[in-house]
C-alpha cells in the first residue's frame, strides 16, 4: 500500500509538473511570466529576548488553506521533510531547531496510509543565546506542499529571523 501512495504522489506531480511547463510556456507566449506560487507563508514578527541566557525564538508559520506540507518527519524516506537551514550570524549561538510533530493525513486514493504533515499554522522553535542587541538570522524553509490529490515541487522560502536581546 505504502508504494501505491507513492506512485501516486509521483504520478500527481509529473501531472502537475507538465501542466506547469504548459502554462510557463503559454506564459512566455504571451510576454507575462507566471510567478511561482508560494504554498507557505512566514510570519516576521520582531522578537525580544534576555541577553545572555538561553532563550528561544519562534518561526510561525501558516500553510495556505487548501494545502499541507509534509513535516520534518515524514512516515516515507522518499518524501521530502520540512526543513528549516539557518546562517550563522555574528553575536548568537543557536542550537537545533525544533518543529512541531505533524498529524496524521491521507489520501482518498489510499485511505489506510498515513502522512505526517502540517497543515494551518505552525511553529518551529529555535533555541538560541545571544548577546545584547539586534539580531537577524537568515535562512530558508525547504518543504514541498500538497493538496488532496497530488503533491506539487519542492519550494524554499526566504526567512529572516529578527529579535532584539535586552
Amino acid at each position: 500500500m505504502r508504494l501505491s501512495v507513492v506512485a501516486g504522489l509521483l504520478l500527481g506531480a509529473g501531472t502537475l509538473l507538465n501542466a506547469g511547463v504548459l502554462t510557463a510556456q503559454m506564459g512566455n507566449m504571451n510576454g507575462n511570466a507566471e510567478k511561482a506560487k508560494s504554498y507557505v507563508i512566514y510570519d516576521a514578527e520582531p522578537q525580544a529576548i534576555p541577553a545572555g541566557k538561553r532563550s528561544v525564538v519562534e518561526m510561525r508559520f501558516r500553510v495556505v488553506d487548501g494545502f499541507h506540507v509534509n513535516s520534518h518527519t515524514p512516515k516515507s524516506e522518499l518524501l521530502i521533510p520540512t526543513k528549516v537551514d539557518l546562517q550563522p550570524a555574528a553575536g548568537v549561538k543557536a542550537e537545533t531547531a525544533e518543529y512541531p510533530a505533524g498529524t496524521a493525513y491521507s489520501f482518498s486514493f489510499s485511505p489506510n496510509d498515513k502522512l505526517d504533515v502540517y497543515a494551518g499554522d505552525f511553529t518551529v522553535k529555535l533555541p538560541v543565546v545571544a548577546r545584547a542587541g539586534q539580531h537577524e538570522i537568515d535562512g530558508t524553509l525547504r518543504y514541498q506542499a500538497c493538496d488532496h490529490a497530488a503533491c506539487y515541487p519542492p519550494r524554499s522560502l526566504p526567512i529572516q529571523v529578527v529579535f532584539t536581546a535586552k
